[in-house]
C-alpha cells in the first residue's frame, strides 16, 4: 500500500520539508499505522457503527445540553443512553476504531512530545530527556 504525501509550505521556508516528507513517508509504512488507519477505514465503510456512533452521541449532546439547563436527567434517559452505549461498545468494528483512534493518538502524542522536546533542547532528545515528564508511548525506558 503506496501513501502519497503533498509538501505543504511553512512561514520559516521550505528546508524541512524533504525531511518531514521522510518523517510522513516512514510513519504511512509502519505496519502500525497501516494497523490504525486500516480499522478506522474499516469503521468508515460500516454503516451500522456509524450509524450506532451518530445516535450515542446526539443522546449524550442532549442529555449534557438538559443538565446545562439545570434539568434532572430521569432513570429512563440515563438507561436509553447506556442502551445505545452498550451496544456500540459490543460491536466488534466500533472496539476496533477506539482502539485505533487511542493507538493514533498516542503516537500523535510521542511525536509531539519529541518533536517539543528537540525544540526545548537544541537537539535530538534522548530517552533520559523524558525522565519523569513523559506519557505513555514517549518511547522512554521508564
Amino acid at each position: 500500500m503506496e501513501t502519497t504525501i503533498e509538501l505543504g509550505t511553512t512561514r520559516t521556508g521550505s528546508s524541512f520539508l524533504p525531511k518531514l516528507h521522510e518523517l510522513c513517508a516512514a510513519l504511512v509504512a509502519q505496519p502500525e499505522f497501516i494497523s490504525i488507519r486500516d480499522r478506522i477505514e474499516t469503521f468508515g465503510r460500516d454503516e451500522a457503527a456509524r450509524t450506532q456512533l451518530a445516535a450515542l452521541n446526539e443522546q449524550a449532546g442532549l442529555l449534557q445540553q438538559k443538565q446545562q439547563m439545570g434539568m434532572a436527567l430521569d432513570d429512563a434517559e440515563i438507561a436509553g443512553f447506556e442502551k445505545l452505549r452498550e451496544g456500540f461498545v459490543a460491536n466488534p468494528i466500533a472496539q476496533a476504531f477506539l482502539a485505533a483512534q487511542e493507538e493514533m493518538q498516542g503516537l500523535r502524542d510521542t511525536i509531539n512530545d519529541h518533536v517539543g522536546k528537540t525544540f526545548e533542547l537544541g537537539r535530538v532528545p534522548k530517552a533520559s530527556d523524558f525522565a519523569g515528564s513523559c506519557g505513555t508511548g514517549c518511547g522512554c525506558e521508564n
